[in-house]
């Protein structure tokens, strides 16, 4: 008798599963969450959802991106999805494989012209598809003890960052600390930066995408072409300005060095500043956008979109989804996740971070001098991050830009991209 009750038990169970509901009969949504050094806050915000209501139970999924598109294959993806935005998850926006957020209060809250950043990887015509949650906003960190003991400004012109160089290296001081070991740490400081502080981003790849698989010798705009001056730029000051074994050194030397004060300026992202902290807790830090032209209207900070918010369309329990979604967006929430992870909110009316290392960006951010860094605006089948490496250890810049618009034109070739148009549930 004991193991027909437990048979029926086991039954009982299975089929609530299969219904989507809980034991204590709450609608029960899937929530893919991909931010693992945010797991400790994103299980509190759920465990704080699950206890403020009986109608919905959440359940933490953060298998992975893997995981998630082979979910998609079966029929049977997550509920809502907070992922890294980029070519791997965008794949569910140009496929329309997401819903339409539109209508929501939490698309409402958000600011317009981040839009056109998400857009970047792809849409689906007359969706909204994502939304985003946390951009994470990049510039050059500076050791702000070494800048008033030299009595150094901010550059704010290329002329004036020339002059910053000059004035450390005459006083013993290695200006930028460089790990070009790693590749990631060339595409995503050097090489963006360096970019991105030289041209309109957005407008490049638009008109690059418009020329498709006719990008070269000719075309109206190439990475031979327009990318040209600002590497020039960058690969003078990774040849002048930099420690003398930055070739062999990676981003966990270059986290140590710089705690040390080796050097006065490194080029990298937030992250890097839980990792400087271990070794040097009260570092006076701060961050600036690098100048590259003699225009400081020019000035500009690297953005992405760390964590974007979607819910599929082959999901169950939508209404479900959208509620939980519209909790996740409160300005109390949304905010604190942010602040916790060095992250800018998206939301119109949020409050600035609160740490000073970030302060430097705020400006910039709010005032929309933002891009997307050009290396991830590519496909991964180009590998941009082993070409700028390969330019800042010797390699000739013009025939690695040759070769990525030669790259870009065979992906453009092999793998036209029609426009997505979005369909009815069953079509």
């Amino acid at each position: 008798m004991r193991r027909a009750a437990a048979v029926i038990a086991a039954l009982g169970l299975a089929a609530a599963a299969l219904a989507g509901c809980s034991a204590d009969g709450r609608e029960t949504i899937r929530f893919t969450f991909s931010k693992r050094e945010a797991l400790e806050f994103m299980n509190g915000v759920v465990a704080d959802y699950n206890a403020s209501q009986d109608r919905v139970r959440v359940e933490m999924d953060t298998s992975g991106v893997d995981v998630v598109s082979a979910s998609f294959v079966r029929g049977n993806p997550p509920d809502i999805m907070l992922a890294n935005y980029n070519y791997e998850v965008a794949r569910f926006v140009q496929r329309c494989a997401l819903s339409d957020l539109s209508g929501t209060e939490a698309a409402a809250s958000t600011r317009e012209d981040l839009q056109p950043l998400m857009d970047q990887y792809g849409s689906c015509e007359g969706r909204v598809s994502a939304l985003p949650y946390s951009v994470m906003a990049a510039s050059v960190i500076y050791n702000k003890e070494i800048f008033a003991a030299n009595g150094l400004e901010i550059p704010t012109t290329w002329s004036e960052l020339q002059e910053v160089c000059e004035k450390l290296k005459a006083a013993g001081i290695t200006p930028f600390y460089a790990t070009f070991k790693d590749d990631w740490t060339v595409g995503q400081g050097w090489y963006d930066y360096a970019i991105g502080g030289s041209l309109d981003v957005k407008g490049f790849f638009d008109e690059l995408a418009a020329e498709g698989a006719d990008v070269g010798s000719g075309s109206a705009v190439s990475f031979a072409q327009d990318f040209a001056e600002p590497l020039q730029r960058m690969l003078e000051l990774a040849s002048d300005d930099v420690n003398a074994d930055a070739a062999s050194r990676a981003y966990g030397d270059g986290n140590l060095a710089f705690g040390k004060g080796e050097a006065a300026m490194y080029l990298q992202g937030p992250w890097a500043f839980s990792e400087i902290a271990k070794s040097a807790p009260d570092l006076d830090l701060g961050t600036f956008p690098l100048p590259m032209t003699d225009d400081p209207d020019d000035l500009a900070v690297r953005v992405n979109m760390d964590l974007a918010a979607m819910i599929p369309d082959a999901s169950r329990h939508k209404d479900a989804a959208r509620d939980f979604l519209e909790y996740l967006y409160q300005p109390q929430i949304i905010e604190a996740y942010n602040q916790s992870q060095l992250g800018f909110a998206p939301t119109t009316d949020a409050a600035p971070p609160d740490d000073p290392r970030v302060a430097g960006m705020q400006e910039y951010y709010d005032s929309g001098r933002i891009y997307q860094g050009p290396s991830v605006l590519v496909p991964k089948t180009i590998p941009v991050f082993n070409y700028a490496q390969a330019m800042v250890l010797g390699a000739d810049p013009e025939a690695q830009l040759r070769t990525m618009d030669e790259d870009w034109a065979r992906l453009a070739f092999r793998q036209p991209a029609p426009t997505a148009q979005a369909k009815e549930p069953g079509q």
